[in-house]
């Protein structure tokens, strides 16, 4: 089968959720899933969701916790460019037939990994590998050279109500 690359940006809620569902379509038509997570460190309910899974979901986390509303720190930065090098491994290997790479945008956006290191990944994915790039802020480069793109657009937010991020929903 061959993949393809698809993008989900946006400001809208849903882009880590929709990739997420496509895991876990993936993983029941007996595809092995691999996750990378840019950015996110903490412990999330999916993590534990997909502990069930840990047969077909490989999932790791490249982010030393989450601060999409400040400012990387030099810790960030090396956590990303690890995963990123490792990243270049597993896209390569032949092992998984699907490979996320969840809020890889805000990494870019926030020069924790280069946009040109995304292209390369693009470039040199196997023919087979579905690659799905997640997170507000895509670059117009990796939007050119997805083949589907789609946007979150934020309408309404309970968010700005001062609802919190509720478990179970939202982390």
């Amino acid at each position: 089968m061959k993949g393809y690359v698809q993008v989900y940006t946006g400001d809208g809620k849903g882009k880590t959720t929709a990739a997420f569902g496509l895991a876990l379509r993936a993983a029941g038509a007996g595809l092995r899933v691999f996750i990378a997570q840019f950015v996110k460190g903490m412990d999330y309910s999916e993590l534990k969701a997909l502990k069930r899974f840990d047969d077909s979901i490989t999932l790791q986390q490249y982010g030393t916790g989450c601060f999409i509303f400040g400012e990387p720190k030099d810790a960030d930065v090396q956590a990303a460019c690890q995963g990123y090098k490792k990243l270049q491994q597993i896209v390569s290997s032949g092992m998984y037939d699907v490979v996320i790479l969840d809020e890889a945008n805000i990494a870019a956006y926030y020069n924790l990994i280069s946009v040109d290191d995304l292209v390369e990944l693009i470039q040199t994915k196997p023919e087979n590998v579905e690659l799905i790039i997640t997170g507000r802020y895509a670059h117009e480069e990796i939007i050119n050279r997805a083949d589907l793109v789609t946007e979150m657009r934020e309408i309404k937010h309970y968010f700005h109500k001062g609802v919190e991020a509720r478990t179970g929903i939202e982390k």
